[in-house]
């Protein structure tokens, strides 16, 4: 059995795994997932208004056990990378995500082209 490597899922990378994007091949075994309820509010929608709410819920109660407390230190950091980067659009949930994760010292996996740059985030098409 190989190393388990952390992930911070972003909404995007859960909703490529659902669609079977074969990049995200890789993510699907011996990683450790971390996400927050609110990716999986996004995950749900996303997927209520795609295939439906059957699915939707299925996937949300699956994913359940990955979701972590966001501390209060990280809303106001997030809030204060959500400022500088302004210009960047980038949503709460996002800023949210990407700043817990540099905090736990784990990638941010996601596809948005917003953090294609950004040093911390694991950018998968």
């Amino acid at each position: 059995m190989g190393e388990i490597r952390n992930f911070f899922f972003d909404t995007y990378a859960f909703i490529e795994i659902v669609k079977e994007n074969k990049n995200y091949e890789p993510y699907k075994k011996n990683i450790g997932i971390v996400t927050t309820i609110f990716n999986l509010m996004e995950l749900h929608y996303s997927l209520l208004r795609t295939v439906g709410k059957a699915e939707a819920d299925k996937h949300f109660d699956r994913l359940l056990s990955f979701i972590i407390e966001i501390p209060k230190e990280v809303i106001k950091e997030a809030n204060h990378f959500k400022l500088i980067n302004r210009k960047k659009r980038l949503s709460y949930v996002d800023c949210i995500g990407y700043i817990f994760s540099k905090r736990m010292g784990i990638k941010f996996l996601t596809g948005d082209n917003q953090f294609k740059d950004f040093e911390n985030a694991e950018f998968v098409k």
